[in-house]
């Protein structure tokens, strides 16, 4: 007998009209809710009664107390990298399996990353909103050909950014947790790469190692002409002094895909700042990466059900 399986957050939908959804569903016995659960007691009240759950946003919290609540739940497979919005030695501690797609939208998130830090270097969003309004503003650009690009974290989307910061002329040098000379890159101290790099960008997963890992002291080791680029999690980022930083003019921009707070609440600072590009956690946001990662999410579950579990980033 086919277990229950539900997704319990698919708002905006992505998954009930992607074309392996469509597929599989008439294959299982699949519950899709098209809002986002408002509270925990309304997840719990939705997934209760699942074997298998599949979330699409990373709004929706796993704590404890959920995985306390719903005692027949076995595998937990996550449409995304992070894993941050689920209690993993909660999930350990009551038997549950879970599951992510790496490396799906790794091509898109690293094409993102190079325009945020193309349209903060080229002054896009000024220039544009300039000509818009009767003006021609001219010069005060920045060329990232011949200056240095710091990746902080190699994965797959660190490797994928710093292979094109390679194929537009820039030196790459980068900083990982796990270091690995065999990847290829020039691998130098965490301070140093923010001492050094013309571009810093971020591509480390949300953990209790990394949450604040760019604090206010190792801000102020960048460049003043450097510019910081932040598709990987809000809070990695000490967001306050970066605001600071980037109202005092020391750091010359930021490109953000990421928040502390998402959406981005209204009059926030970074809102009225002029020297960042702003983007809504879209940057793995392709039809192509939306596709392959639902995909993958759903082939996690077969393969559990199965008894091959794929993907797996906790096991009972």
């Amino acid at each position: 007998m086919t277990p229950a399986i539900v997704i319990p957050d698919d708002y905006p939908v992505v998954m009930g009209s992607s074309s392996a959804f469509l597929e599989w569903r008439d294959r299982v016995a699949c519950v899709c809710f098209d809002t986002l659960p408002a509270s925990e007691d309304e997840l719990i009240s939705r997934i209760q009664s699942a074997e298998v759950v599949i979330t699409i946003r990373a709004s929706t919290k796993f704590t404890a107390g959920v995985f306390a609540a719903c005692r027949r739940l076995k595998l937990v497979s996550i449409w995304g990298t992070g894993t941050d919005n689920v209690d993993l030695a909660a999930a350990k501690q009551h038997g549950v399996t879970v599951t992510n797609t790496p490396g799906v939208s790794a091509a898109s998130i690293a094409e993102h990353s190079l325009m945020l830090a193309l349209a903060v270097a080229r002054r896009v969003v000024e220039v544009h909103n300039g000509v818009v309004a009767g003006g021609w503003p001219r010069g005060g650009a920045m060329q990232l050909h011949g200056k240095t690009l710091g990746v902080i974290g190699l994965g797959a989307i660190g490797r994928k950014l710093a292979r094109l910061g390679q194929g537009i002329g820039m030196r790459v040098i980068a900083w990982t947790v796990h270091p690995n000379p065999a990847l290829g890159f020039e691998l130098v101290e965490l301070d140093d790469l923010l001492r050094t790099s013309d571009v810093v960008s971020v591509h480390l997963r949300l953990s209790p190692l990394t949450t604040g890992l760019l604090g206010r002291d190792r801000l102020a080791l960048m460049k003043p002409g450097a510019i910081l680029i932040n598709t990987a999690r809000g809070p990695i980022v000490d967001e306050a002094a970066l605001v600071d930083a980037l109202r005092e003019r020391r750091i010359a921009g930021a490109g953000l895909d990421v928040y502390d707070a998402e959406p981005l609440p209204a009059g926030h600072p970074l809102t009225s700042l002029g020297n960042v590009v702003l983007t809504s956690h879209c940057a793995g946001i392709t039809p192509e990466a939306l596709e392959a990662g639902l995909a993958l999410a759903i082939e996690n579950v077969v393969n559990y059900l199965n008894g091959n579990p794929t993907n797996v980033v906790v096991r009972p």
